[in-house]
């Protein structure tokens, strides 16, 4: 890609994170961490790897003053040279939110032995540290004080759950305007966002909506793009204001695989897929594991006119 090119991607992850702020109300950002580690990765691709050092400053510089006029402080010199930093430290497995938020990572990114790294990441994981916890852990130097170091630490893998854990019934999605079409549903469950997690179960996080996914030839748009860090995968939702058809499963499973091969980390479980359709004057829940679809007859909200 031409320089310009790679400043349009950085502006349209930007501009996408800022206008999910609106609507999200989580205490850490989860897709910001993600959204940092993309656009580090295409800051560092842009400047044509670390070979090209000087350049790359230079560049920085010029996309700070933009994109700070644009979006404020948050994307100053500084910070982006953290974005790629944090890049260049998790190349080889981009982190999520579902781990830890930004402010743990921030924290993080001063150590340069991945070791030491992944064993303060695994303690915030394990014991579910906040930024505070993570800072005193850090300054007692709890990892110079292990008596017998690993002479690798990977990062923990959390056990696999159920994928209807916790889940209400009915479910529930408070709807204040008319819903005529899938649009329509996609944005108010997008605002009703933190509701409707509580009403599927714990540990959902909002990764995206409209979430651009491309199998090389074509561009596909995911309506919802989820992760759970206790099912440890990511999750497809996908809405349909009709019966649901043969086409609409294997539409999701396409859309899953794509996930499988382009986002998930091999320590991710595989890709699960909801699809939100309509029975009659009811919203149905369909949830896609593997091969299977499995329908859980809920209303998702009484009031709603179709």
């Amino acid at each position: 890609m031409k320089e310009q090119q790679y400043y349009e991607e950085i502006e349209h992850l930007i501009k996408s994170n800022e206008i999910n702020k609106r609507v999200r109300k989580l205490e850490e950002n989860h897709s910001l961490v993600e959204t940092y580690w993309q656009i580090g990765k295409l800051i560092f691709e842009a400047q044509g790897g670390s070979k090209r050092a000087k350049y790359g400053n230079e560049l920085i510089k010029k996309w700070s003053v933009k994109l700070t006029e644009l979006y404020g402080k948050g994307y100053n010199a500084s910070n982006l040279r953290k974005f790629r930093q944090f890049y260049l430290s998790f190349e080889k497995s981009s982190p999520l939110g579902s781990k830890l938020s930004w402010s743990h990572y921030r924290e993080l990114l001063i150590f340069k032995d991945a070791n030491k790294r992944n064993y303060y990441i695994n303690l915030c994981i394990k014991n579910n540290l906040s930024k505070r916890e993570l800072i005193n852990e850090i300054k007692s130097n709890s990892y110079e004080r292990l008596i017998d170091k690993p002479d690798k630490i990977d990062i923990f893998i959390p056990n696999k759950s159920t994928i209807t854990t916790d889940m209400k019934n009915p479910i529930i999605i408070p709807i204040q305007n008319e819903v005529n079409n899938e649009h329509d549903l996609e944005l108010s469950i997008i605002s009703n966002l933190s509701f409707f997690f509580k009403q599927l179960g714990q540990g959902y996080s909002f990764i995206d909506n409209q979430y651009k996914i491309s199998d090389g030839n074509n561009n596909y748009y995911i309506d919802i793009l989820l992760f759970n860090y206790k099912l440890n995968c990511f999750i497809v939702v996908e809405l349909k204001l009709r019966s649901l058809k043969k086409e609409d499963k294997a539409q999701i499973e396409y859309y899953m695989k794509l996930v499988d091969e382009q986002i998930k980390e091999v320590y991710h479980n595989k890709t699960i897929g909801i699809i939100i359709s309509k029975d009659s004057d009811k919203l149905i829940v369909n949830f896609i594991k593997s091969s299977d679809i499995i329908p859980l007859y809920y209303n998702l909200q009484e009031r709603i006119k179709l």
